[in-house]
């Protein structure tokens, strides 16, 4: 069958699943938190649609509940979603040229930490309809969790919300961990990663340095690192 059909589409929204899923609990705390500040259940929802980032919709609820303005708002967006450029940086380089800009730009509508991870070790080029089949079913599972959450409500206790929140990390952390365990350079990436985060949240100065920059420094510094010192060989595909 044709590369970029339909079949390439479920392949996608197959691999997806874990996201789906994990995406659901985790937005269900977005959309408990959300109704609490007195977003109706379609506010909520169209924030998880047009967002679809965590981090960000998380940070957002502080400002929305003070009528924080939306300069500030923008660019609290703009600093911890600022990750989302490299990562789209990276996932442009697995594209054949064929892919117009209207389809690149489909692609980085969904890119988010575990949408990436599952692309970027997926062998081979990256086609679009792949990414769409990710994207519609991680999204799905974003949206449909806020509303779950909106729904719900006040009837849940704050514990088994902060519960939940614990459910994204399980989850990107189960899309990694097999890979360190064949490949020594992920493995030391991963390491690397993590002690560089440890040194920036809990050093005198660097702590005082916001979480979006924290990662974009982190990832940039780790990722230049492994490129040059173990660059990745580049696969000839017919």
């Amino acid at each position: 069958m044709k590369r970029g059909s339909f079949r390439d589409f479920l392949e996608g929204c197959q691999n997806a699943i874990p996201i789906c899923l994990g995406y659901i609990a985790v937005s269900f705390a977005f959309g408990i938190e959300a109704s609490k500040i007195g977003m109706t259940t379609f506010q909520a929802a169209m924030t998880s649609l047009l967002n679809v980032t965590s981090a960000g919709q998380f940070s957002a609820l502080e400002l929305i509940a003070r009528n924080g303005s939306f300069v500030e708002l923008a660019i609290l967006q703009f600093i911890i979603n600022l990750r989302y450029m490299l990562m789209s940086t990276a996932l442009s380089q697995r594209l054949g040229p064929e892919v117009n800009t209207l389809q690149r730009m489909g692609i980085s509508y969904g890119v988010t930490d575990e949408i990436f991870a599952v692309s970027i070790f997926k062998r081979g080029k990256l086609y679009p309809m792949f990414s769409y089949g990710l994207i519609a079913t991680s999204v799905f599972g974003w949206v449909f969790g806020t509303v779950l959450g909106a729904v719900a409500g006040q009837i849940l206790p704050q514990i088994f919300i902060s519960c939940l929140g614990l459910a994204i990390y399980g989850m990107f952390i189960a899309i990694i961990v097999p890979d360190t365990r064949t490949n020594k350079v992920i493995a030391a990436v991963v390491i690397i990663a993590m002690a560089m985060s440890a040194v920036f949240t809990y050093a005198p100065v660097l702590k005082m340095i916001s979480s979006g920059f924290r990662i974009i420094i982190v990832t940039v510094v780790v990722a230049l690192g492994a490129a040059i010192i173990a660059p990745v060989k580049e696969e000839s595909h017919e």
